[in-house]
């Protein structure tokens, strides 16, 4: 069976080192595992307003997770919490009331910072948020990446044996969670 995860990217940003960081996973990741990003960027600002008659962007992106297995974030962490572009996409798709596209999805959260600390806290924003939405999130391993100048090429080759190591690994653990997730609570 090939399980389809769509992706999601936290950074707006051309340049964004969490980009990087997805092209690494996305090569490491077992075979078995087809992906898709889904983007976030044109998505306007939430507002409930919008619950009765969607708009083109918010349906995109509620098709976009319903065609996927599983989803996986891969976001920086902006003044200790989730960038506002990632934080609005899942307003967008937890919503309207009752119609919460999260709801028993198999998730991961991972993420890239020049600092010392990774995404930790922003990351546990953003676990909280989902538990809301009532995902299956992945709780280990945990993954904050520090992403130091030339650990991972434009093209997403890991240049550290031990970093590939544990980002294969983790990958892996996402790969077992989505089985035992979907073997659970199938997806309709």
């Amino acid at each position: 069976m090939t399980y389809r995860v769509g992706y999601f990217i936290g950074s707006l940003s051309s340049h964004s080192i969490n980009r990087t960081l997805s092209k690494a996973l996305l090569r490491v990741a077992p075979h078995d595992m087809e992906f898709t990003e889904i983007p976030i960027g044109d998505l306007p600002l939430y507002s409930p307003d919008f619950d009765a008659d969607y708009p083109p962007q918010g349906r995109a992106l509620k098709e976009a997770i319903a065609a996927s297995d599983a989803v996986l974030f891969v976001s920086p962490e902006y003044n200790r919490s989730i960038p506002g572009a990632l934080k609005n996409a899942i307003d967008w798709a937890s919503r309207p009331w009752g119609e919460n596209s999260f709801d028993h999805m198999p998730a991961a959260v991972i993420g890239a910072s020049i600092g010392q600390i990774g995404t930790a806290v922003g990351q546990q924003s953003l676990r909280a948020v989902l538990s809301f939405c009532n995902a299956r999130q992945m709780t280990a391993p945990e993954a904050y990446i520090h992403l130091t100048p030339g650990l991972i090429t434009e093209q997403g080759e890991v240049t550290d044996q031990s970093t590939e190591a544990f980002l294969r690994s983790f990958m892996e653990e996402f790969r077992t969670h989505v089985a035992r997730v979907l073997t659970v609570i199938p997806r309709s």
